[in-house]
């Protein structure tokens, strides 16, 4: 077993010059990444394996990471593909009955670094003031002025979706003989796949930038477009699509997916200081007057200014900072979420979405016979 014992030898370089030091666990590979910050109190499981994380270092707000392990049915995908995990306190010898392996191990079979005896408070305060920024995880001997360096010159990637969405059309739930509901994969997590299955939906899996006349060939009774990372405008193949298939069938979205919805309708996104990561974030039904608190996994959010000349309408809000975090078009038989309606992790008080975009579907077929 790895001593975990032992001193600092891993440095944390950001672009404002802060430098932290801690000790490796997982995979000891360097890297560049967007450095972010989660205030999930369990969960990490999922987040590690959440391809939204794509290209970014999680920094947990939660002092004590791995101590439950990690659990074969958790997974939100087979490749985890997050940049790095972050923490205060990391444990090496989980204690649950369901693990089967050790956070560390999975994360070093992924080739995915992570740092603990980090002062997490002081990072996330740092990042909370100064907003996400670029950082290095590299040796413990790399001078702070020769990261900087190297962070200056370098330019992130913007191609995230492309990497970690299905390549291929996928069917699941063959046997079901609920709605047909086709899934655009911009990143997708498994529990959002699950969410259709339990309710009895056939789902086809497409990829980001399939056209849109070969997704209308699949004769979906729903459309729906997923989670996934990195700046929506990165993915106008997928913005193209849904702007053509809009109003030909009941269509619904989640995270990334809402804010392509948005940009479809032209509406605008814009990047915030430093995103929305947790599980207890409020936000409120504005048809209800109903609170939910949310799970949430986002860096961009919808320019509610920019709606005012589409046809969406603004449905729910986030009462922490008043940012969208829905939108709807009745006529077109469209609605869409910023956060996580299968709240994994977090909380459930979402997942009624669920229900209501299939109620929708099954109007929309029963107006078709």
């Amino acid at each position: 077993m790895r001593d975990f014992a032992k001193g600092p030898d891993r440095k944390l370089i950001l672009e404002d010059g802060l430098c932290v030091l801690g000790s490796s666990f997982g995979s000891g590979d360097d890297r560049i990444l967007e450095i972010v910050f989660n205030t999930s109190m369990t969960g990490y499981q999922e987040i590690l394996s959440d391809p939204s994380y794509t290209d970014q270092a999680v920094v947990m707000t939660y002092p004590l990471i791995g101590n439950y392990g990690m659990a074969d049915d958790d997974y939100e995908t087979e490749h985890p593909s997050i940049g790095a995990l972050i923490v205060h306190e990391y444990n090496d010898e989980p204690s649950n009955f369901r693990s089967r392996e050790t956070l560390g191990k999975v994360m070093e079979r992924h080739g995915i670094p992570g740092i603990s005896g980090v002062d997490t408070r002081m990072l996330i305060r740092s990042i909370r003031d100064r907003g996400t920024m670029k950082a290095l995880i590299t040796d413990i001997s790399v001078p702070r002025e020769e990261g900087m360096e190297i962070l200056k010159k370098h330019e992130m990637r913007t191609d995230a979706v492309s990497r970690v969405s299905t390549r291929e059309i996928c069917v699941k739930g063959q046997g079901n003989e609920g709605p047909h509901i086709v899934m655009i994969d911009c990143g997708m997590k498994k529990s959002l796949v699950t969410s259709f299955l339990i309710r009895g939906c056939r789902v086809t899996i497409v990829p980001y930038d399939l056209e849109p006349a070969k997704i209308s060939a699949l004769r979906p009774d729903g459309l729906f477009i997923s989670n996934g990372p990195g700046d929506p405008a990165d993915v106008p193949e997928t913005v193209a699509a849904v702007r053509k298939l809009i109003g030909s069938v009941p269509m619904m979205g989640v995270c990334l997916g809402h804010q392509i919805i948005s940009l479809a309708y032209g509406a605008r996104t814009y990047k915030l200081k430093f995103g929305h990561r947790g599980g207890n974030h409020p936000v409120k039904d504005i048809r209800t007057g109903k609170i939910e608190i949310t799970s949430q996994n986002h860096s961009y959010a919808v320019d509610a200014s920019s709606i005012k000349n589409t046809p969406l309408e603004v449905t729910h809000l986030n009462l922490l900072d008043g940012t969208v975090e829905g939108v709807a078009c009745e006529k077109d038989c469209v609605m869409s979420v910023q956060y996580h309606p299968e709240s994994a992790p977090g909380p459930e008080d979402s997942r009624y979405l669920f229900d209501r975009f299939l109620a929708a579907v099954d109007k929309s077929r029963s107006d078709l016979r």
